[in-house]
C-alpha cells in the first residue's frame, strides 16, 4: 500500500501499555530515537502489535511542529533532535526537512511566519515535536 504520509519511520516495539480503550506503544526507531504512539486498544490487537515486533511510525508533515531546542514543561514527549537539510518556502507555508540525529529524515510543514521568526535554514539545529496521538502505526 502506498501512502501520502511522507514520514514513515521503521522501528521495533519496546513496550505496549494497554487500557480499556487506548494503548501507548513505545517504539525504538531504526535510528535509535524513541517515540510513543497512542492508538486504540483494538488497533493493537488487529495489527498484532507486541514488544519486539516491527512497526513503522507514521506522521503527517502537517502534524510535526518544530522548535529551535528541546522544550521543557510541555506535554509533548516525542522530541526528536536533528539538523535542517532543506527548506522550501512558500507564500503561506514552508516545508522543512530534517536529518534526525539518528540518521532518519523527517519532514515538517510550518507557516511562513514561523519559518521567518525561528530562522530555520539548511544547517540549523531543530527539534521535531509530535504528539503521541498524531503518530499512527503500520505493520508489514
Amino acid at each position: 500500500m502506498s501512502l501520502s504520509i511522507r514520514n514513515q519511520l521503521p522501528g521495533t516495539v519496546i513496550a505496549v501499555t494497554g487500557g480499556p480503550a487506548m494503548a501507548t506503544v513505545r517504539i525504538r526507531l531504526d535510528s535509535g530515537d524513541e517515540v510513543t504512539s497512542a492508538v486504540t486498544a483494538e488497533a493493537v490487537t488487529e495489527l498484532g502489535i507486541f514488544p519486539g515486533g516491527a512497526v513503522s511510525a507514521l506522521m503527517k508533515a502537517s502534524e510535526v511542529a518544530l522548535a529551535t531546542a528541546r522544550v521543557e514543561g510541555l506535554s509533548i514527549r516525542n522530541q526528536l533532535p536533528g539538523t535542517v537539510t532543506s527548506v522550501t518556502p512558500g507564500a503561506a507555508v514552508a516545508t522543512v526537512r530534517l536529518r534526525l540525529d539518528g540518521g532518519q529524515d523527517l519532514t515538517a510543514v510550518i507557516t511562513k511566519d514561523a519559518l521567518d521568526e525561528l530562522g530555520f535554514a539548511a544547517g540549523s539545529s531543530a527539534v521535531a515535536l509530535v504528539k503521541a496521538t498524531e503518530i499512527s502505526l503500520s505493520t508489514a
